[in-house]
């Protein structure tokens, strides 16, 4: 029996390496910045192409502030404005992801990893097998088995064996390490001046941060003791905010997220409006002779 498969893509996460990707100034005639459009349609229609999912969602973030944010305001404080550039080609990438018939998600004040872990979970309880599709390391304290992280870019796909390849635990253990060595890219502090390698050490040696701070009387080195001593609530904090919500209460029907046939007739409204020709050229239904 084949086991169904579901793709949850990071919207988010997809925009900005859309964007990124390609550098040249895709504009169509009204001036209109276009290269994050073209890198984003290209790359998810090569997703679905090569992976073939029986289901596909793709989530993305509001740009609100979440619910972190009421227990560490500077939560993400570090993070640059939007480029000007990109912020017009936002709303075209939702239309053409509703184009493709392709169901998007986003919820004010709830943060798209959430989301996307809680989707993880219950589709998996649902018998399905579950690929991640982002580059967000965060991710990785989600992969078990039936669920993997696969990085486009990269062309990597993460599995358990992987992740215990790559950080040196196992992926519930990834949020025991994070909170320790905190994440600069979304302003978590973490405890000062422990590294990776420190934090790889102290949680292998004590199973989790809870049982770090119960024993960090125990440490050799004087200086990892009195900051384990010092900061023992930015650990606690660091590792609350790195922890992916699984339980939210979200009421979707899984056949929301059936692929289906796109909205040619809406495609094509867009793309002519974009002036992707070339992409134009190649979703035209087949003549019928």
């Amino acid at each position: 029996m084949n086991v169904e498969k579901i793709i949850i893509v990071d919207g988010s996460s997809y925009i900005f390496r859309a964007f990124y990707a390609i550098r040249t100034a895709l504009t169509n005639s009204k001036g209109l910045p276009t290269n994050a459009i073209f890198g984003f349609i290209r790359m998810l229609m090569k997703l679905i192409r090569d992976e073939k999912p029986d289901y596909v969602v793709v989530v993305f973030d509001s740009g609100k502030k979440t619910t972190r944010h009421e227990y560490f305001p500077e939560y993400k404080a570090n993070r640059a404005s939007m480029p000007d550039d990109l912020v017009p080609q936002i709303p075209y990438i939702h239309e053409l992801v509703r184009s493709f018939n392709i169901e998007a998600v986003c919820i004010d004040g709830v943060e798209a990893d959430d989301i996307i872990g809680t989707l993880a979970v219950q589709s998996k309880q649902k018998g399905l097998e579950v690929t991640i599709v982002s580059g967000d390391k965060d991710m990785m304290q989600l992969v078990e088995d039936g669920v993997t992280i696969l990085d486009t870019m990269k062309d990597k796909r993460l599995g358990p064996n992987e992740v215990r390849e790559k950080l040196g635990v196992d992926p519930d253990k990834v949020v025991e390490i994070m909170g320790l060595m905190g994440d600069s890219s979304d302003n978590i502090p973490g405890v000062p001046g422990i590294g990776p390698k420190t934090a790889l050490e102290l949680i292998n040696t004590y199973g989790d941060i809870e049982n770090v701070l119960v024993h960090a009387h125990d440490v050799k080195k004087k200086s990892v003791r009195e900051k384990l001593s010092q900061f023992k609530d930015k650990a606690r904090l660091s590792k609350r905010l790195v922890t992916i919500v699984t339980n939210l209460d979200l009421d979707y029907d899984l056949e929301n997220f059936k692929v289906k046939e796109m909205n040619y007739e809406a495609l094509v409204r867009i793309l002519k409006e974009l002036e992707f020709t070339s992409l134009l050229k190649e979703l035209a239904p087949p003549r019928v002779s």
